[in-house]
């Protein structure tokens, strides 16, 4: 006959062991590749889900002297 709930409980807990055996490890490689925004006057380098508005405030408080377009070019449409 077939498996009773134990079995299938047992059974899950063991592809869940799997999967979490799989994912450990460091994110900081995963990090660094998400860090594709920069700003070309100090370098600084943001997560790519950084919106316009974070890179305008990194400009304003960082190089008041320079221009927005200037530090983040990718923002000019």
């Amino acid at each position: 006959m077939g498996g009773g709930n134990g079995q299938k409980a047992k059974m899950a807990r063991e592809k869940n062991l799997e999967k979490q055996k799989a994912a450990k490890g460091s994110q900081l490689e995963t990090n660094k590749k998400a860090m594709s925004i920069q700003c070309k006057v100090c370098m600084q380098t943001f997560m790519c889900t950084t919106t316009e508005v974070k890179c305008r405030e990194h400009a304003e408080a960082k190089h008041p002297k320079s221009d927005v377009y200037a530090c983040f070019p990718h923002l000019k449409k």
